[in-house]
């Protein structure tokens, strides 16, 4: 019991660090970001380098999708004009994902303290910087803690059996995915974990992409809430989102042995190689829509009622 509530903790402050690491870039960043994106619309093509840039200075694609759904909302932008966003969000989540694969271990300790003392600053720049500082410090403090930790959890009996089951049965592996990025709303998060897990090989490779993917599903789970009573349109783009990522399992779930093996071709390390299976995933789910962003607007006005 006391592993799991330390397991809880840690997903806890994995998810602070996030939080407070997007805080800090978004201060930094300040409004202008907005009015960039309503600039940055004017084609798919321009919507889609928009939602990867916005993605990687928000280090969440939810966060993106959702500002995308309030600015349909407010009539400031149109359905279509998101469709490029959020493809682009989903290539610009994996940038986070990357970064975890760097060996930050060392400098925790000087992360956290620096951060902290930054804090005091009244000046609103290095404040922000100190909450990156802090967020960056935090996160890999708790990679570290879940590093740590999965062998103790390996040893729960009930833990056990589902990490074995997992092993075994890619669908529950997904569906565990999809169902814990729901309740944390963060597939970063939840990939992360799943990184750290891999490191101690606690599960193979070919797990952690079904996590991975039932991840992608999970976080659209922050937008269709966003877009509840926000009108038609705006129920529209978090059903683009929605289907954009349930598209991308139905089709790449049959081919995880496939993008297992040619991650390992990539990198030495599983947790990296988690990484750049993410990345291969999401462009090549992204790339395939681009080209009929139009019609696959269309197809969603079709299916979720056009406006009137």
């Amino acid at each position: 019991m006391l592993y799991i509530l330390l397991f809880i903790i840690l997903a806890g402050c994995f998810l602070l660090g996030m939080t407070m690491m997007r805080i800090g870039l978004f201060n930094l960043s300040g409004s202008t970001m907005e009015i960039w994106l309503q600039k940055m619309t004017r084609t798919p093509f321009l919507g889609f380098l928009a939602g990867i840039a916005m993605t990687v200075v928000l280090q969440s694609s939810s966060a993106v999708t959702v500002i995308a759904v309030g600015l349909v909302s407010a009539r400031i932008l149109s359905f279509p004009q998101t469709i490029g966003i959020i493809l682009g969000t989903n290539i610009g989540t994996t940038v986070t994902l990357e970064f975890f694969t760097f060996d930050l271990s060392t400098i925790i300790l000087p992360l956290l303290l620096i951060g902290t003392v930054l804090q005091f600053s009244k000046n609103l720049k290095v404040k922000s910087s100190s909450f990156i500082v802090l967020g960056i410090g935090i996160i890999f403090a708790s990679m570290n803690g879940f590093e740590w930790l999965s062998g103790p959890l390996a040893n729960i009996k009930h833990i056990d059996n589902l990490i074995y089951v997992m092993k075994d049965h890619s669908v529950i592996s997904f569906l565990i995915g999809t169902f814990l990025t729901a309740i944390i709303q963060s597939s970063t998060v939840m990939t992360g974990i799943a990184m750290s897990f891999l490191t101690v090989g606690t599960f193979p490779l070919e797990t952690g992409i079904a996590i991975m993917i039932g991840a992608n599903i999970g976080t659209c789970a922050t937008a269709l809430f966003a877009s509840i009573g926000a009108g038609k349109e705006a129920r529209q783009t978090a059903f683009a989102h929605i289907w954009l990522n349930v598209g991308g399992a139905i089709l790449f779930f049959p081919l995880i042995s496939i993008i297992a093996n040619f991650s390992r071709l990539l990198a030495v390390d599983p947790n990296t190689q988690l990484a750049h299976a993410s990345v291969i995933y999401n462009v090549v789910c992204s790339l395939i829509v681009l080209p009929f962003a139009k019609e696959f607007g269309q197809f969603i006005m079709k299916l979720h009622g056009r406006k009137k």
